[in-house]
């Protein structure tokens, strides 16, 4: 258990590590120490910029700072095992980012190799610990609006994007599905598990990534969640919550959302608001503080056994509509 300042080790220098040191910044309790990349340039310019105070020209220089509590792990999808399995290897904690790895079996690695080392880990599913998703399905767990009949949600965003963009590479993980599908998949599972049928389409790019996804969740108590991810066309990046008594409707973009609205019949809207500066990546920082300060090793929040059904829902997906990253 950690007792002082929690010490941040940043790992890649992309647009994701920015936003997310900057919202780091607004945690009095956390201190980015060091950034580590694959080039000694890159590294420096990162800590240049944002005034942290140590650079490492290497994944490994960073993970053997004894100095260093836990590390953000901020690669392109295809890196994250490699780069997550070295620092808990090294006996550091570890927040990764998502999806958690390409695959169910790198997952289950990666969980395997924390457990080994009595090491923290977690995913940064942001959406998870954002307080309006979390009092949204508080309510929708009290009953709110009765019983859930149907989820909608959606994330796409317009390109065109070139062949190698990590978007459409297919060694990087591209397409839709695992970097904007993650989000819809996550709200269903909020508030109704996972699903007893599978029903998934997709056009694929000539990569052979998929480009727009449409996919149907079926559950044996009726319920039904229609869900879409795109990298083809800007879509309103809205998600609905339906039951029997009343529905939420999430302001978008659903996934870090500052607001939602209760919607019933015969009565007023009820809007819920929550008033927060930055972005909303400090509060999955802020859960895995709590959670080193507690000594635990995994996050109720977040937990192992959720990431994995996460990345067996995506490889069941991916077998449905054709996309392999071999």
């Amino acid at each position: 258990m950690i007792s002082g300042p929690i010490r941040w080790g940043i790992l890649s220098t992309g647009a994701i590590a920015t936003s997310f040191v900057e919202d780091l910044r607004l945690l009095p309790d956390a201190e980015v120490l060091a950034v580590g990349s694959r080039t000694p340039e890159a590294a420096e310019l990162f800590a240049s910029r944002h005034g942290i105070p140590r650079a490492y020209g290497s994944w490994a220089e960073l993970a053997a700072d004894p100095d260093v509590d836990v590390v953000y792990v901020a690669t392109p999808h295809a890196a994250h095992h490699a780069a997550a399995a070295l620092c808990l290897e090294a006996g550091k904690a570890v927040l990764c980012e998502k999806p958690f790895t390409l695959d169910l079996a790198t997952s289950r690695d990666l969980v395997a190799t924390a457990q080994r080392k009595g090491v923290f880990l977690m995913e940064a599913m942001w959406t998870r610990c954002n307080p309006a998703v979390r009092r949204a399905v508080a309510m929708v767990a009290d009953g709110a609006i009765g019983e859930v009949t149907s989820v909608q949600a959606d994330f796409g965003i317009a390109g065109p994007f070139e062949p190698t963009h990590r978007l459409r590479a297919k060694v990087l993980g591209g397409g839709a599905l695992l970097d904007l599908g993650v989000y819809p998949i996550t709200m269903a599972l909020l508030v109704l598990g996972l699903p007893d049928h599978i029903r998934a389409w997709a056009k694929l790019s000539p990569e052979g990534v998929d480009e727009n996804t449409g996919l149907v969740f079926g559950y044996d108590s009726g319920a039904v969640a229609t869900l879409s991810c795109g990298i083809v066309g800007w879509t309103r990046t809205g998600a609905v919550v339906t039951g029997t008594r009343g529905r939420i409707e999430f302001a978008p973009p659903f996934f870090c959302t500052r607001s939602f609205t209760v919607v019933r019949q015969n009565a007023d809207p009820e809007e819920v608001t929550f008033d927060f500066d930055g972005r909303g990546y400090q509060f999955e920082a802020a859960e895995v503080q709590r959670c080193l300060r507690d000594g635990l090793l995994e996050s109720p929040l977040v937990p192992h056994s959720v990431t994995l059904e996460m990345m067996e829902l995506l490889d069941t997906i991916r077998a449905q509509i054709g996309v392999s990253y071999t």
